[in-house]
């Protein structure tokens, strides 16, 4: 399998009318290069203590280590990413499991019980493997492995409600630490956020990790594994079939008609393009779109894990690279637009409802699987037990292109962007319609060994906007701003791109948005220019989001 390294190693030292056009009418009423990739670094110990019986998975109910052991020991994986030198010694702590509370519904939802069934804390320590479980792609799967994995679902949902074991109480697992039923230990009124931060990634690989050995333990064979939806790929640019049969126990009724197979996903997408068919060049589209978001933007640690989070923090200081695209926009992509909040998929407390959400989760813990760093066990899936199938990854070759030549770009770059001065925006501003602003580079003409220390990060600082919305708006750097082009040339910089998560009282989110555009400023000529013209093109929520400011940093 191909794997890539971040340039820089991880370390440890150191009033306006609102555009509804993509949201469903009952939803509005009601009211989101190829670096060499080994992190150096000497490993820190990150297991659990205590006795472990490799039986007892199944007794368990593993939410109650899901935060201590992906949470905490992610945190620490990545500490380094931050500025602050304590950060191993404040990391956000596992909530209070016997202090879970109402998770926020959305109007239109049928409120349950997110919370688990109290019962003991226990430490896990991780079994012995004596054999790697091999996840495999889910479009490839024969027929043996999809009665395998239907009988396993189907013994899951017939569990009782009550049973942590059961498909309800394991949905509801996203449920109760992505819509506001717990609190940071110590910070009342302060909510657990598991997304838009760097815990996004360890806690997703524990939660699929005791999932995936539940439905073993179901069917009595330790070895099965999860399958991953291969979307980046063409061959699993669709919704793959063992999810799409209507009779089968992976089904779920709600999810977007339009996007059955054999139509190809848009890893781009946003709600506005409901209905919208694929255009000729989505395969080429996304496969460009899925390197922006793998190599060229997520080349710095925080740019790919997203930024820290530790105690007492506001959540969602930031989501990495692969968090906003593809695993925002596969989530709404999913979803139901004929239902009030794009139920299941693309809402977070219904997300895991659908049998699917597992498999593009898997999906999204395989690119990360690429990123190899050793640092616990929550960073090594082989400690784990798993590993995935090889499969061809055809978007690292897939780097955008100008939409003109080098030629003409070194040419017109600086006289270009000049040409813009008179468009530069006092902030903050509502983003009502696409605006173009100046913004200034600190440094330009780096050397080699400059760019290579430190990568230069375009800052969207200051995103506010109502979270129970899926907004997205999308970030291009000297392009032409009454025509915008798309993921497949450079100037297209990035997205955000937000999945609703209801939230009562202030449902407004500030966060932050951090695009790399070192490979961009060069594959466009503009390496020597003082200035970069950022233009910002909202695709869904105009009205809706603020912005306060736009920068130029660099982060070693």
């Amino acid at each position: 399998m191909a794997s890539f390294s971040l340039t820089h190693p991880l370390n440890l030292k150191p009033s306006t009318a609102i555009s509804t056009s993509c949201f469903p009418p009952s939803f509005y009423q009601n009211k989101s290069h190829i670096p060499n990739l080994r992190h150096q670094r000497q490993p820190a110990s990150c297991k659990g203590s205590g006795e472990h019986d490799q039986s007892s998975v199944g007794n368990v109910d593993r939410r109650n280590v899901l935060i201590g052991l992906g949470g905490l020991c992610g945190g620490a994986a990545v500490a380094g990413l931050g500025s602050n030198p304590l950060a191993l010694a404040d990391p956000v702590a596992p909530p209070d499991v016997t202090k879970c509370g109402p998770a926020d519904f959305p109007p239109g939802a049928i409120p349950s019980d997110c919370c688990p069934p109290v019962s003991t804390v226990k430490d896990y320590k991780l079994p012995s493997v004596s054999k790697l479980r091999v996840r495999p792609p889910a479009h490839a799967v024969d027929e043996e492995y999809i009665a395998k994995y239907s009988r396993a679902i189907e013994l899951m949902k017939a569990l009782p409600d009550s049973d942590p074991r059961s498909f309800t109480q394991q949905a509801d697992v996203h449920c109760a630490y992505c819509n506001g039923s717990y609190d940071q230990v110590g910070f009342p009124n302060l909510e657990l956020q598991v997304h838009t931060s760097w815990l996004f990634l360890p806690f997703h690989r524990w939660y699929l990790y005791f999932y995936e050995r539940i439905l073993g333990k179901l069917i009595g064979d330790p070895n099965f594994a999860l399958p991953f939806w291969d979307y980046d790929s063409p061959p699993g640019m669709q919704l793959p079939a063992l999810f799409a049969n209507v009779d089968s126990p992976l089904y779920d009724k709600l999810r977007e008609a339009t996007h059955q197979p054999p139509t190809i996903i848009d890893l781009d997408f946003s709600t506005a393009d409901i209905g919208v068919p694929p255009s000729s060049s989505q395969v080429s589209t996304n496969l460009c779109t899925m390197y922006r978001q793998m190599i060229s933007c997520g080349k710095n640690p925080r740019l790919f894990y997203g930024e820290p989070y530790r105690e007492g923090d506001d959540p969602n200081p930031g989501a990495g690279t692969i968090e906003t695209v593809p695993h925002n926009s596969v989530h709404l992509w999913t979803g139901d637009s004929t239902q009030p909040n794009f139920e299941n998929m693309g809402n977070f407390y219904s997300a895991a409802r659908d049998p699917i959400f597992y498999s593009h989760h898997s999906n999204i813990d395989r690119l990360w699987s690429l990123v190899r760093v050793y640092v616990c066990d929550s960073l090594d899936t082989k400690k784990l037990g798993y590993v995935y199938q090889e499969v061809e990854i055809p978007w690292e070759k897939s780097k955008p292109k100008p939409r003109r030549g080098k030629s003409v770009l070194a040419k017109t770059s600086t006289t270009a962007a000049t040409k813009k001065t008179t468009t530069t925006v006092n902030f903050p501003i509502r983003l009502d319609g696409t605006i173009s602003t100046v913004v200034p580079r600190p440094k330009k003409s780096r050397s080699k060994e400059e760019k290579e220390n430190e990568e230069e990060v375009l800052v969207i600082e200051g995103i506010e906007f109502d979270e129970n919305y899926p907004v997205k708006f999308d970030v291009h750097v000297n392009d032409d701003e009454q025509s915008p082009c798309g993921p497949e040339n450079s100037e297209f910089a990035g997205s955000f791109l937000n999945v609703p998560h209801w939230k009562k009282g202030d449902n407004t989110i500030r966060t932050n948005l951090r695009l790399g555009i070192t490979d961009i400023l060069e594959d466009l000529g503009a390496d020597g220019d003082d200035i970069v013209v950022v233009t910002l093109v909202p695709e869904c929520g105009a009205g809706l989001i603020t912005i306060s400011g736009i920068k130029i940093k660099f982060i070693s």
